[in-house]
């Protein structure tokens, strides 16, 4: 086909190359707009749900006052958590059709673990576990603390094809595909197939970037500007160097789109991109070549100017830069917690608005 041929650039890119993009929402109409241009998955979070929500009340008011009348005694939280199952369930619908001709290597929806519980293993995998049985192509976001751990690789032990979320760093895509193997071999080693599993590991590009802004700030560090917008983008092509070298099972997840080089820098890598709606529209509309971008590396002075100035640069960088037990305060982690805790707030305030009124 010539380029004239393809919708549009993300189009030729799914078309032509090995990277995938998801829509990054469970809005059905988003959904339904990304698949046209051959978007292969979706995916949740609490403020991605309590966004749809606010922009689509007018499609599940009506359903959450149903739900209201029939739990009686059900919790505000209780009833938000049905909303998420059902939007997650009505996702994975549209994309099984995806699913099923890929033997499971696309075509799913990720619906995430509850944030409150990203210090407990067994809440999280409790949770994973259940959220596994609501269709065939779930797939489990977990955040990547010291707790996420160990629930990945029990998770994938009993079949969970995990998400982990809340990645900014090398080290955290490490333990991550690091637990993923161990409960594969042990799920291999008991006669369990794993054929069908696809465990994938996001790494927030913008997020790494929004905080590396922050500490500069705080710090009163000088440094080129230009250099804040390509930190996001040298830490993903270490850790996906990296996972090429190891061989690792889990594949890398771009997230958190700040600039076109998000997506543009790796164009051609065995990756996949969960991009947000009002991005796809922008890549859809742009004139930039779909072209092999992933082996193309960051100036080394961008990287030299990154690591001798900021330390969490090079926690974020360094194959070593933190163990598992610093996970939990990493400052983009913690930034990204307290964002995602207080959208599943908002959410639950909504559910809250139509179970208390004042009439």
């Amino acid at each position: 086909m010539s380029r004239t041929q393809y919708k549009s650039p993300l189009h030729e890119m799914a078309s032509t190359t090995a990277t995938d993009f998801w829509n990054d929402s469970c809005s059905i109409p988003e959904l339904k707009y990304a698949l046209e241009y051959g978007a292969v998955g979706a995916t949740t979070n609490p403020v991605i749900v309590k966004d749809v929500l606010k922009k689509e009340l007018g499609s599940y008011q009506d359903r959450i006052g149903q739900l209201v009348r029939e739990m009686p005694t059900a919790s505000e939280d209780d009833i938000a958590w049905t909303i998420i199952e059902e939007m997650a369930v009505a996702g994975a619908k549209l994309l099984e059709p995806i699913y099923t001709a890929s033997k499971g290597q696309k075509g799913r929806i990720s619906i995430q673990a509850n944030s409150k519980y990203f210090r407990n293993t067994e809440l999280m995998l409790e949770q994973a576990l259940r959220f596994n049985k609501l269709a065939p192509n779930m797939q489990i976001k977990m955040p990547t603390t010291k707790a996420s751990i160990k629930a990945y690789e029990e998770a994938t032990y009993r079949g969970v094809s995990i998400n982990a979320t809340v990645s900014f760093t090398v080290p955290q895509a490490l333990a991550v595909a690091e637990a993923v193997e161990r409960g594969l071999k042990r799920r291999q080693a008991e006669g369990f197939d794993t054929s069908t599993m696809h465990p994938v590991c996001t790494i927030m590009l913008g997020r790494l970037d929004d905080w590396l802004k922050k500490v500069v700030a705080r710090d009163d560090i000088v440094i080129d500007p230009i250099c804040l917008e390509w930190a996001g983008i040298a830490v993903m092509k270490n850790a996906y160097k990296i996972y090429k070298e190891k061989g690792y099972r889990t594949q890398l997840l771009i997230a958190a789109f700040r600039n076109h080089h998000h997506w543009s820098e790796f164009i051609g890598g065995d990756i996949s991109m969960t991009i947000p709606h009002a991005w796809i529209k922008r890549f859809n509309a742009c004139d930039i070549a779909v072209e092999s971008r992933i082996d193309k590396s960051v100036d080394p002075e961008i990287i030299k100017q990154l690591s001798r100035r900021i330390p969490d640069f090079n926690k974020a960088y360094q194959p070593d830069g933190m163990t598992i037990g610093e996970f939990d305060t990493y400052g983009a982690v913690n930034q990204t917690m307290l964002q995602f805790l207080g959208g599943y707030d908002e959410l639950v305030g909504i559910i809250r608005g139509f179970m208390v009124s004042a009439k």
